[in-house]
């Protein structure tokens, strides 16, 4: 309603008055309306609730200012700001049906977002953190309740992947939660949207979204094999073009690290309560496309494959494909990830 629209004067001040207001669903974390600007089509959004709605504001912004170098566009244009109300007026994208193998443009343009910010970036936005020694000692202990007995040089090899993760250099400006519904398939191609999470890292922990199922995400999909290697050339090589640089870090390193997290088997609101991997031995639940058992499953067999020729995680390798069979023996109505994005 139009009561309810947190424009206010300076705002009407810098752009004008909003017209022809309609409010649209959105997350429990903001509320999103459409609006017109002299006649022109807007969306302005509004994070509240919680104690974290200042820093969301604040990292979505700051991205968005970021990512507004990128060329062709990678976001949409951030029209206007109001810090007190936690308002941001945004151009108006013209979403389209996704392509059959739309996984390759969304690879495209995630590493165009990625490529836009440079050392200069850095202090405009938290350093992405990875897995920690808590995670570690959760995943173990879930081996050993599913009755897998653990390689003598795993944990060493897991500690040494967490000590990887966090060295790993880079200044790419990472989205925080790259998911299917978070891209907008538009004629003039993919621009992403919701930067509440977003953080500078390595660009490289997003790029394993794909293969490892997109893991903070409720849509869990797992593309087909060659949709995946031609996203992830497709990433590589716009990387290569727009820096004129390899892509740093280690693939397998990354898949690795989000098989460790246990947090990325729950949305949002339910992370950093509970050891969540501790739970999957007692009970699953519904996340989405797929449930936390299914979402694991599929996350062991990518890292049991990912790893087979490794040196540095070659343990870890033998353990996920062990845990990933002692499942599918204790709940063999697993189901794998659907294949198509809903």
């Amino acid at each position: 309603m139009w009561s309810q629209l947190p424009f206010g004067e300076k705002l009407k001040a810098e752009l004008g008055s909003p017209r022809r207001v309609r409010r649209l669903s959105s997350s429990p974390r903001s509320r999103v309306w459409r609006a017109e600007l002299s006649g022109t089509p807007v969306v302005v959004k509004q994070l509240v609730g919680g104690p974290g709605a200042a820093e969301g504001y604040a990292r979505e912004a700051a991205a968005l200012q970021l990512a507004s170098k990128g060329d062709p566009p990678v976001v949409p244009k951030l029209l206007g700001t109001d810090s007190d109300e936690r308002v941001l007026v945004l151009e108006h994208l013209g979403h389209q049906t996704p392509r059959s193998d739309w996984v390759v443009d969304y690879a495209t343009a995630l590493a165009r977002l990625h490529a836009v910010a440079g050392a200069d970036a850095t202090g405009s936005l938290p350093t992405w953190s990875g897995p920690t020694q808590g995670d570690i000692d959760s995943f173990l202990r879930l081996a050993q309740a599913l009755g897998v007995v653990l390689p003598s040089g795993v944990r060493a090899e897991l500690e040494g992947l967490v000590d990887r993760l966090a060295r790993t250099p880079g200044h790419a400006l990472l989205h925080g939660d790259p998911c299917p519904g978070n891209d907008m398939h538009t004629r003039e191609g993919v621009r992403f949207i919701d930067f509440e999470q977003a953080a500078l890292g390595n660009g490289i922990v997003e790029l394993a979204y794909l293969r490892i199922g997109f893991p903070t995400c409720w849509c869990a999909t797992a593309p087909a094999p060659a949709l995946l290697d031609a996203a992830e050339s497709a990433y590589r090589w716009t990387w290569r073009t727009a820096t004129g640089t390899e892509v740093p870090g280690d693939l397998t390193d990354a898949c690795a690290g989000w098989l460790l997290r246990g947090d990325a088997l729950v949305q949002r609101a339910q992370r950093g309560t509970i050891d969540h991997l501790g739970e999957i031995p007692d009970r699953d639940w519904g996340w989405g496309t797929a449930t936390a058992r299914q979402r694991l499953a599929h996350r062991l067999r990518i890292v049991g494959q990912m790893t087979a020729e490794s040196s540095e995680l070659h343990d870890l390798g033998r353990l996920a494909a062990a845990m990933r069979e002692g499942m599918l023996t204790r709940w063999p109505e697993l189901h794998p990830l659907p294949s198509q994005r809903p």
